[in-house]
């Protein structure tokens, strides 16, 4: 039996660890981890700051104490400083200065991602603030409560600008949302998409700042008065930095091989390029079914998997990972958008001769009267080969189920022509006869 040491115990982590101790008895497991908890879900913070949740306390899924009845060890609060892979150890130090040493067979990483932070005036003052951990959303949560603070500039609108701007809203606060795009959500959607979501933000009071660039925040006392960009200047009493995120792979970048943007590279088992080094979750990389190459796609749904397929081939199995699509989803004043695969403009960039078939209906027959929406579908295909290669929906209908499809046709790489004549039921109370799908499918050139 071996000892494994795991670094990290939030998404990847746990996955990792639950999958070792179910499947692999025996086994020693350590896990070192800088935070004071683990296991949260990030992705509800903005639910919880804007109050569409009664609290946070549901975000944490399970707990040291859980986990360490079934046998794990923990190292909580407590930094690794380096690792030895030629004598396998890792040395860290813990909060209160005890040094902590580690001998390991082998050895997962998991150190996830961090914000980036960009290097302009002012980026130290108080109430600029990160959504990254449990503690950040603390922190803003606790400021919305100032009365004080009235309008807020969130910076990013990708999904979590989005969703914060969104929270912002519902606390009550003016929530003004800067992005160098000149739509939200541009890397995700193309601008068929794009720009409902747009029109849905302004429409809910969300003042839009789209292809403006941050310069400078401006402080007085040492706190946030207002922020100045390429094009004004605007009084803020809070900012919340929501850019994006690199992988958190500092710690072995001088010994790992490493992917384009400094991710640890994996191979399908992930595995790096020590033999009883693995790593996981968004300091990695995984594979692409989309684009059939290795990539960083940063989503919890990748961290799981991730997790246990390195676990499984530390434990002493030999699993590959089946790859990923990179679905995700996004619901802002209950519209839904939800994608797979590539978008248009990520295709081309991929080298496909990139083509897409557009459909929009109602979800269900005109006879429907109530809870019955327009459905609006794109899907992005090779003229070559026929092959699809991404697919975005969008609907004040919950649509959500239907991405799963396209992420298996993605994965299966399966032809429009193919789909065109997949077996999809009817019934009035579901769905259309020729359903957004099918006259999708069947409309393509």
């Amino acid at each position: 039996m071996a000892k494994i040491v795991l670094i990290g115990s939030n998404h990847s982590g746990i996955a990792a660890l639950n999958t070792l101790l179910d499947n692999y008895p025996g086994n020693e497991l350590v896990v070192i981890d800088r935070n004071t908890n683990l296991s949260y879900l990030g992705c509800g913070t903005a639910l919880w700051i804007g109050r569409q949740i009664k609290g946070y306390d549901a975000l944490f899924y399970t707990s040291k104490d859980e986990l360490e009845k079934k046998g794990a060890k923990f190292h909580m609060e407590t930094e690794v400083e380096r690792i030895d892979f030629d004598a396998k150890k890792v040395y860290a130090r813990r909060t209160d200065g005890a040094a902590i040493e580690e001998a390991y067979d082998k050895l997962i990483l998991a150190t996830g991602s961090v914000p980036i932070v960009p290097k302009i005036p002012g980026i130290d003052l108080t109430n600029v603030k990160h959504v990254k951990l449990f503690q950040d959303g603390q922190t803003i949560d606790a400021i919305l409560g100032d009365p004080a603070v009235k309008r807020v500039a969130v910076v990013g609108a990708g999904y979590i600008g989005v969703e914060i701007a969104e929270a912002i809203k519902r606390r009550g606060r003016e929530a003004l949302l800067f992005e160098m795009f000149d739509t939200s959500l541009a890397t995700y959607y193309d601008p068929w998409f794009t720009h409902d979501m747009d029109k849905i933000l302004a429409d809910n009071g969300v003042e839009l700042h789209f292809g403006e660039k941050l310069t400078s925040i401006e402080g007085q006392g040492g706190k946030v008065c207002g922020v100045t960009t390429d094009k004004g200047k605007y009084d803020i009493e809070l900012v919340i930095l929501a850019i994006g995120f690199r992988p958190n792979a500092a710690l072995a970048k001088d010994r790992l091989e490493l992917f384009g943007n400094g991710a640890y590279l994996t191979d399908l088992r992930q595995r790096t390029s020590e033999p009883d080094v693995f790593a996981a979750g968004d300091c990695a990389t995984v594979w692409n079914n989309a684009t059939d190459q290795f990539a960083y796609i940063a989503l919890a749904t990748n961290a799981v998997r991730s997790g246990i397929v390195a676990v499984h081939n530390a434990g002493g199995a030999e699993v590959e990972s089946a790859g990923v699509q990179g679905s995700n989803g996004i619901c802002i004043f209950n519209y839904k958008m939800v994608s797979t695969g590539l978008n248009l403009a990520a295709a081309e960039k991929a080298g496909y001769d990139a083509a897409y078939t557009d459909y929009e209906d109602l979800q269900k027959p005109g006879f429907i009267e109530h809870d019955n929406h327009k459905v609006k579908i794109r899907i992005v295909y090779d003229k070559k080969t026929r092959r699809i290669v991404g697919a975005q929906m969008a609907s004040y209908q919950d649509i959500s189920m239907g991405i799963h499809l396209f992420s298996l046709a993605v994965a299966q790489k399966l032809t429009i022509e193919q789909l065109a004549l997949l077996d999809i039921f009817f019934l009035p109370h579901f769905n259309q006869p020729y359903n957004y799908i099918t006259m999708a499918a069947i409309s393509a050139k």
